[in-house]
């Protein structure tokens, strides 16, 4: 009794590991955004110059994810106080998701381990068969409505309007346009449903050598 509630914490951790791993590399991926600047054309709706426009972003990333940044500062961008609310309760999911990254990754390794030794492996392929069709149906409905998916992922993580940019009072949002925010979460959909995979792929060659 005790080792299968154990098994199932250790499953739990590994899918949160798993989770947080992809939306980690996926929020920091600034080569994207150097990519969007291109595509996007973003030096058109700015006066500054490609590398002034990525150290504001650099800074912005710096608050987002350095805990004790404590004051949002972009160097050719002025922030409200509505802005700023909104950076903030941002910065509290960045460090929530380090912070499930940081309590899941030792007990997802330990259990790896476990199954590893007990020869245990094929245990993954039914959960992650089931973990890896939800990333799809979620992708494939943000695909046919992704400004109504966007209104309601921002209004499940927030509760208030300050996500709303007026870009008058934060100019930062004409270089933050909703398409880059689209192909950020393509890329974290791409990344999840790898990393669920992987397991699957694992569990059924050593099922195979098993037998």
């Amino acid at each position: 009794m005790k080792r299968s509630w154990l098994e199932r914490l250790g499953l739990i951790c590994l899918l949160l590991t798993l989770l947080t791993l992809a939306i980690t590399l996926t929020i920091n991926a600034r080569w994207l955004y150097q990519f969007d600047v291109e595509r996007l054309r973003l030096l058109d709706e700015t006066f500054l110059s490609k590398k002034e426009l990525l150290d504001n972003f650099d800074q912005l990333m710096s608050y987002l994810n350095l805990p004790w940044v404590e004051k949002l500062h972009m160097s050719d961008f002025p922030v409200s106080t509505s802005g700023a609310q909104h950076f903030y309760e941002v910065k509290r999911l960045f460090l929530l998701n380090y912070g499930l990254l940081a309590v899941t990754i030792l007990p997802s390794f330990f259990y790896l381990r476990h199954l590893i030794r007990q020869k245990r492996l094929w245990t993954l392929v039914q959960p992650f068969q089931i973990a890896v069709a939800v990333p799809v149906v979620v992708a494939f409905l943000m695909a046919v409505n992704f400004d109504q998916f966007f209104v309601l992922f921002h209004g499940v993580l927030f509760n208030n309007d300050a996500w709303i940019f007026n870009p008058v009072t934060d100019p930062i949002i004409t270089v933050l346009p909703e398409t880059f925010f689209f192909h950020c979460f393509i890329l974290f959909f791409v990344l999840v449903e790898i990393f669920y995979f992987l397991p699957i792929y694992f569990g059924k060659r050593a099922l195979k050598k098993e037998r």
